[in-house]
């Protein structure tokens, strides 16, 4: 999961919506499901998924500064060389990741 990653560099907070469309994959007792109904379940879940975002965004107003679960700063700790003998152009390099979490 790359994005989760760059989303945690970027400290940003992050989650995963997954919708199943093939729900019978793992057994072999039962009939597949036809691309039929997996196309009608993903059309399904696109309209939940709007739904779900038209709800979630006005909310996105409502949260506090700082994350509770501290994502925007998860870099805080990421630098651990003293501030007084890092190189300074090491530090400028990773200004774009570290820039203000690295103090």
């Amino acid at each position: 999961m790359p994005e989760a990653k760059l989303a945690r560099e970027a400290e940003l907070c992050y989650a995963t919506v997954a919708m199943v469309t093939d729900w019978d994959c793992w057994k072999t007792d039962e009939q597949h499901v036809t691309v039929d109904q997996i196309i009608k379940t993903m059309t399904r879940n696109v309209g939940i998924a709007r739904e779900m975002i038209r709800l979630a965004v006005p909310r996105l107003r409502e949260g506090p500064s700082t994350c509770p679960a501290g994502c925007d700063r998860a870099l805080q700790g990421a630098i651990m060389t003293a501030a007084g003998v890092r190189d300074p152009s090491m530090v400028a390099r990773l200004a774009v990741v570290a820039g203000e979490s690295s103090d």
